[in-house]
């Protein structure tokens, strides 16, 4: 009689566990199926395969593209790009750059100088300089001026103003990045300081570049309007056009100064041609993984790793699934294996969850309609096959009919 009821309480738990294991398709507040989230490529697979150009997943993401606004011309180029080179190019001082300052042999003048919190430079006898913003050039005829305005030379002197080091500059970023926020760049960690470079007179600005502050905030979004990236400077605002970037092209890549505000507009689609590495895009991807497949009983031992976590920006999805270790293994056991995607809309801030059977997807010879490429912060969990599933509820079934057994 206790044989009977232990048979028939794990068949019953059997059919409990089996049913269970069938899993309804993740649910969306947004309608991904018809490729109507961030990237078409997130959308259900049509079993039908239809060669159909208006469904590949490219041409839905287009057709959902804002005009560019920095108008359709060459991608180095832009309307205002000139104006914009013009009034922001060059080496352009702000507060806390240090500079070295002198006037002939006079030693009254002659010495280093900090740019004051209120942006100008302070020398004996003279009246304040406005320097933010301002070139070298520019500060040695202001200087220039006044020497000869309050009569301290009946000519001018030679002058020089030289940049001994530029101060880190604190910008804002907002838009289409992926991290907006302000964000502290250029400047030199103090275990890498270069003496040598320190004694000379001169400095690097490329730390202070523009390039610098959309990296620095997570990198642009592959829905950002590159073409028209404005820079607000006191009153005044600029477009810049950065599509050169992804061409090897020279681009407009401005100076920034404290106070400056970046916003990088959108054009409300998902652009595939900013999904690979540039001087503006995000230096990387960290994943989030979860692979229990069997018979590793941690994720250490299923190659989750640093190596692993992080994959460079413009990686798919099939790409990390094999990344991390839920593809391949003996075919019997270990074929119809499936993974799901979590992801965010970062225009929506809608979150998205995309699940794939990983043999299907492997197989399809139009799979890159359905592979999406991954963002930073996306989650992935892998899911064992079939019949590792069975096997696991064999043997938790085992135990409890052995353990009822023993109870008996």
């Amino acid at each position: 009689m206790a044989v009977r009821s232990a048979t028939a309480y794990c068949a019953t738990l059997f059919m409990l566990a089996s049913g269970c294991a069938n899993y309804d398709v993740p649910d969306n507040l947004e309608p991904v199926e018809v490729g109507d989230g961030y990237q078409a490529q997130y959308r259900a697979i049509d079993v039908s395969r239809q060669n159909n150009e208006f469904l590949r997943s490219a041409r839905i993401n287009e057709s959902k593209c804002l005009p560019y606004g920095g108008g359709e011309g060459g991608a180095g180029g832009g309307k205002g790009a000139g104006l914009a080179s013009f009034a922001l190019g060059g080496e352009r001082l702000t507060r806390n750059d240090l500079v070295n300052i002198r006037v002939g042999d006079d030693e009254t003048f002659n010495a280093d100088y900090v740019i004051s919190r209120d942006g100008t430079l302070k020398l004996p006898f003279l009246r304040p300089i406005a320097a933010q913003g301002r070139t070298t050039d520019e500060i040695e005829d202001e200087i220039a001026r006044q020497l000869l305005a309050d009569e301290f030379y009946a000519d001018r002197p030679r002058i020089s103003v030289r940049v001994a080091d530029f101060a880190s500059v604190i910008v804002g970023v907002s838009g289409a990045v992926f991290e907006p926020h302000s964000v502290e760049i250029g400047g030199v960690p103090g275990d890498r300081i270069d003496s040598r470079r320190q004694e000379a007179i001169g400095s690097s600005s490329e730390s202070r570049n523009l390039s610098v502050a959309l990296r620095a905030t997570g990198g642009v979004r592959p829905d950002a309007d590159i073409s028209a990236i404005e820079v607000r400077r006191g009153s005044e605002v600029y477009k810049i056009d950065m599509r050169g970037v992804f061409e090897g092209q020279n681009v407009v890549d401005i100076m920034l100064l404290t106070g400056d505000e970046i916003r990088v507009p959108s054009r409300q689609c998902f652009q595939e041609d900013l999904m690979r590495p540039s001087p503006i895009s995000p230096p990387g991807i960290s994943l989030f993984l979860s692979n229990l497949t069997q018979p590793s009983p941690s994720n250490a031992s299923s190659a989750i790793e640093r190596s692993v976590r992080e994959v460079p920006y413009g990686t798919r999805y099939i790409q990390a699934v094999v990344d991390s270790n839920c593809v391949g293994g003996a075919r019997a056991t270990s074929a119809n294996r499936s993974s799901v995607l979590f992801s965010r809309n970062p225009i929506t801030k809608v979150s998205v969850v995309i699940e794939r059977d990983i043999e299907d997807l492997l197989r399809r010879a139009d799979r890159d309609d359905y592979d999406p490429y991954l963002l930073p912060g996306d989650a992935l969990a892998c899911y064992d096959s079939a019949i590792t599933n069975v096997t696991e509820i064999g043997r938790a079934l085992g135990v409890i009919g052995t353990t009822i057994l023993l109870a008996k």
